[in-house]
């Protein structure tokens, strides 16, 4: 029986369906996305709405008392003396350079204590780890004691520590040139005026242009394989360039000791009692913290990498901080923006010791004018610039020291 030429072919129609179906399911995930944008939508009217209403209800209350609002109070003359101060100020001056010199004040604390907080915290951190028993459990105690003590009582004993210590004319004298009495601490200084911040203004140029030179060096050599020295151009643009502008401008690095004549010293750096006793309560509640996350950063890294340095001969000091420190930054960074920003905020805390920064200003500013409002936006607005400039700062280090997938 011979087969047909014609083999019969089974034709499955295709489904039309499939087209419309897929056009449907983008309709529809359309329609969600247009739902959701409407309900956002609606929630920030509705929040746009009640803030709206409390700021004109707020308003109409303040003209019912006839209490004046707005911020041309800053115009006005402060009549308020401010004992501690970087910045040139008279009681004659407007409220606005009150507040640029509780600002710049408030600055002081923040910035000083996160470079010194960072240094202990971590100094503290690798003690906790170090094998000598000793050293790591004096270590632990500094921490458990300091995290769990609050930091206001903190701050009220180093205030009250440093109002007994002697007057100045028996003040301690630990080493030349440096005092320690109920008056502050008087160090050694070199008076800094325009000549001396061009000079500085060179410094911080030629680190830049250093970073920059840095990176098309190792660029260089990465496609060529041939190292280039960067020691002469690091002479040129960190000793040169401002020994230059140095001479140029003929600064004075003349080093003034302090000298008590009187009641009182002349001459040096003195840090007030209220700024000395608010900086050390806020550096070591605040190491605490930090050596903690140093210490958990640590010991995130694989044991893995200290066993294949240690077969390799290194120096555990080297290994710590070419191999370990760079791996753990990845998991200290993150929690480390945390305690900038609590350092930052609990610099507020100033006002039970007198430290004059950019709160207590304000609370002085609140009361001989009125304007609660705008004092208080005021601080908001300082303290969210600072906290946000902080952490653009940290994020991008973050972003910069995280791992690349390829």
């Amino acid at each position: 029986m011979k087969s047909s030429p014609h083999k019969s072919r089974i034709l499955v129609p295709t489904s039309a369906p499939e087209f419309p179906r897929r056009r449907r399911m983008r309709l529809r995930l359309n329609r969600q996305q247009i739902n959701g944008l409407v309900w956002q939508i609606v929630v920030v009217a509705i929040a746009v709405a009640i803030i709206g209403w409390l700021w004109s209800n707020a308003l109409h209350n303040l003209s019912v008392r006839r209490i004046s609002t707005g911020f041309a109070f800053l115009g006005r003359e402060a009549g308020m003396p401010i004992a501690d101060s970087w910045l040139a100020y008279s009681p004659r001056d407007p409220y606005a350079r009150a507040f640029i010199v509780g600002i710049v004040n408030t600055l002081r604390v923040a910035v000083v204590g996160i470079v010194l907080a960072t240094v202990l915290g971590t100094l503290i951190g690798i003690a906790r780890l170090s094998s000598n028993w000793l050293l790591s459990r004096l270590a632990a105690v500094y921490v458990e004691v300091l995290r769990d003590v609050p930091l206001l009582l903190q701050l009220l004993f180093w205030y009250v520590l440093m109002q007994g210590l002697p007057a100045a004319r028996a003040a301690w004298k630990p080493i030349e040139g440096v005092f320690l009495s109920n008056r502050g601490l008087v160090l050694p200084a070199i008076p800094i005026e325009e000549a001396n911040l061009w000079v500085i203004a060179a410094v911080l140029a030629g680190l830049s242009a250093l970073y920059l030179l840095r990176r098309q060096l190792v660029a260089r050599q990465m496609a060529d394989g041939k190292a280039r020295p960067l020691w002469p151009y690091a002479l040129a643009l960190l000793v040169g360039l401002p020994a230059l502008v140095s001479f140029g401008l003929g600064a004075s690095w003349t080093i003034t000791l302090p000298e008590l004549r009187g009641f009182n010293f002349v001459g040096g750096l003195t840090l007030a009692p209220e700024y000395f006793a608010l900086l050390i309560a806020l550096v070591t509640y605040t190491s605490a913290f930090i050596a903690e996350i140093v210490r958990s950063g640590i010991q995130a890294v694989p044991k893995g990498q200290w066993d294949a340095a240690n077969a390799l001969g290194l120096r555990r000091s080297f290994v710590l901080q070419r191999i370990v420190l760079p791996q753990a930054l990845r998991v200290i960074i993150p929690p480390m923006t945390s305690q900038y920003l609590n350092l930052t905020k609990n610099s507020s805390l100033a006002v039970a010791v007198g430290y004059q920064d950019v709160v207590s200003i304000a609370n002085t500013t609140l009361n001989q004018t009125g304007q609660a409002i705008e004092a208080i936006a005021l601080i908001m607005a300082v303290f969210l610039t600072i906290s946000l400039s902080i952490s653009l700062f940290m994020n991008w280090y973050n972003a910069r020291i995280a791992l690349v997938e390829r």
